[in-house]
Parts: C-alpha cells; structure tokens; sequence
C-alpha cells in the first residue's frame, strides 16, 4: 500500500544560516546606545518604545528606522551624533524617519474581541479629547467592521483624492470638529469586506501613508479586534507612540486582552492603559451602580499586568442611540456619566501629552481609575 504523510505532521522547521559574531556584537552595542536615548514626553527609552525598528550593521554602517511623531524629529540628530562619537567602527549612520505628516501624537484603540464597544470607545475618546481644543484625527483602520462613519454620520459620504508634491492622498471628511478616514467610506454599501494578505496589505499601508490629515494633535487609530495580520501591519508601518485596551468586566473578555498585551508589548508598543467597557448598570432610582456584566475584570489586568485602568465606563442605552444617529454621547450629553468618564481620560491623556506652549491647559496629572 502506498504510504501517505499525514496533513497533522510537523512539517521540519529549516535550519536559519549562522549568524556573523561580529555583527551580533555591533547590534548589542548600537541597542545598548540607543536606549540611552530618553523620549522626554513618556520617559522611556526609544528602543522600549518600539520607536526604533529594522536595525542592520552591513559592515561598518548602521541603518535603522525611527517612528516618531512631528514633534520627535530631533531624535535624529541626537541618533546620529551619539552613534558617530561612540562607535569607533562605524563610518557612518542611516536614520530614516517614518511619520504621519502632521500628526503628533498616535495612539490605538484595541480590543482582545469583538463586541465590547471598542469603537464606541474610540469615537467618544476622540470627542472628549476634541472637546479640550485638541485637533483630533480617527482612523477607522477596523477593515472587518468599519462602523466609526455611522457613528459620526458620515455614512453616506464620498471622500475626494488630490494631488500633492508627493502624489495623491486622501483628504479625511469631518464631523463634530472631528477628521475622520475609513475603509467604510471607500467600499460600497452593504459589500463583504473580505479582503485577503497583500490586499489588505495594501489598504492599510495607504491609509496610514496617503491620508492629508493636516495639523493633529492626536490621531486615535482604531484597530481591527483580534492579534491578526491586519492589527501587526498597522503597528509595524505606522508611528504608535502607545494603545489603549478595551474590555469587558469578564473574565472570557478579560483573558483575550492578554493576549493583545503580550502582542503589542513583543513588538515594543507601550500599553497606555485599559478601559473597562459596560462596567454597571446605574440603577434610574437611586443611583446605585449594579456590576450586571461582573466587576473587577478591568482592575485584575491593570493589577496583573501594571497597565493603568483609564476608567470604568457605565451601561448607557443613550451611547448606542449616539451610535445609531451619528451624534456620541460624550458630545451631546457632556455632563452624562459616560461623558465625564471619557472626559477625565483625555484629561488625563492630555497631560501626559499636551505640548508643554502657552495655550496649553492645566489638567489633573493622575490617570483616573
């Protein structure tokens, strides 16, 4: 009988070639260089931040890029000078930076699954951050379930595409004050989106790279639910300085939004913080908060994983008819429980990265839990 390999067999894993020693060495002292690079906003090291990506030392060059927002440009002088005065072998330094033109400050909103409100999250963050005077740009790089456009009625928009010096790009519509770019708005009504490896690729790439957002400060990128190939592209390709995690108060909730942690902590992207969605119910009599989805989901991964709870959102059938009718409730309702939840979040997230001028606010230095 002939004989058939099983389709579960292990297939074998080929042999990577040696490495070069000498390069391994080069590497390990151009890391350890690097990381006495401080970014003054965050306090960390550049190399943590994952602001430093694609290192290679062919010979005696070192070339490396490095993400960063507008108000990060001088890191590469300060690269390149202390490269050259303390690495006696290297000739010379290759920095490319990868930018959003425009744009200061990125962050991503993430959820370990679907279905906990990530971009309701996403939507009224970035009302609430608006609502501070800040220039805010969304990114609705959700590329399975692009629903930030009906959120902030836009549904039924064309987006035009212009000619620039650098070729064509996008230019982002506009609603409540807000910049707003997505795959919804670019596919036809009611159309699966079901686009495969090098065509989502290419989606993705293009809206991170050929969208003319103008002056933001705060670009929020809503990302896809999930660890998959779409969320990693964005990661890789674009400047993140940081995400926030979305989760529910239980535990199946709180167990996928590990595994979002451990991605992005691999790749180098700090974890800003966590927002617990549908925290309670408050009771329409006397107030009183009812855990009815659990309690202590959000808190037991701050704890567990030393990222900050940002806040702890309550259940709200006013935030999903805001969803429905294009309006957040954050905006229309700003002395709502929700909308103070989100506002001491962008307050919060205002302090640590509002640009120190003299149109700057004075906020609380605390992130609220």
């Amino acid at each position: 009988m002939p004989s058939h390999t099983s389709p579960f067999q292990r297939a074998e894993h080929p042999v990577p070639p040696p490495t070069d020693p000498q390069v391994e060495v080069k590497e390990l002292a151009v890391k350890s260089l690097l990381k006495t690079v401080i970014e003054p906003i965050l306090n960390m090291d550049i190399v943590s931040l994952g602001m430093v990506r694609n290192l290679r030392i062919v010979d005696d060059y070192v070339y490396l890029r490095l993400y960063v927002g507008k108000h990060q440009f001088a890191l590469k002088a300060q690269i390149m000078e202390l490269l050259s005065s303390s690495l006696d072998w290297c000739k010379k330094s290759y920095v490319e930076v990868c930018t959003i033109a425009g744009v200061r400050t990125t962050i991503a909103v993430s959820s370990g699954k679907g279905g906990v409100g990530k971009s309701t999250t996403a939507v009224n963050l970035a009302a609430a951050l608006r609502s501070q005077g800040n220039k805010v740009g969304l990114l609705d790089a959700d590329v399975y379930g692009p629903n930030v456009p009906q959120m902030l009625g836009l549904a039924q928009e064309d987006v035009k595409v212009i000619d620039t010096p650098t070729g064509q790009r996008f230019i982002p519509l506009e609603a409540h004050g807000i910049k707003v770019m997505s795959v919804g708005l670019l596919a036809a009504p009611d159309h699966p989106l079901a686009w495969r490896g090098p065509v989502l690729h290419k989606i993705i790439t293009q809206f991170i790279q050929e969208v003319e957002w103008g002056d933001l400060d705060y670009l929020l990128i809503d990302l896809p639910p999930g660890t998959g190939d779409a969320q990693i592209t964005i990661v890789q390709e674009s400047p993140i300085c940081g995400v926030i995690l979305v989760t529910t108060p239980q535990q199946v909730a709180v167990a996928d939004v590990r595994r979002s942690i451990h991605m992005f902590r691999r790749v180098g992207i700090p974890v800003l913080g966590i927002i617990e969605n549908m925290s309670y119910l408050l009771c329409g009599h006397c107030g009183t908060p009812n855990p009815i989805f659990g309690s202590g989901g959000g808190q037991q991964l701050a704890d567990e994983l030393q990222a900050p709870l940002l806040g702890q959102v309550p259940i709200d059938a006013k935030i999903c008819t805001g969803g429905d009718i294009g309006t957040p409730l954050t905006l229309s309702e700003p002395h709502s429980a929700v909308a103070e939840v989100f506002t001491k979040i962008a307050i919060a997230l205002d302090n640590s990265f509002a640009e120190h001028n003299t149109n700057s606010r004075e906020f609380d230095n605390t992130f609220v839990n």
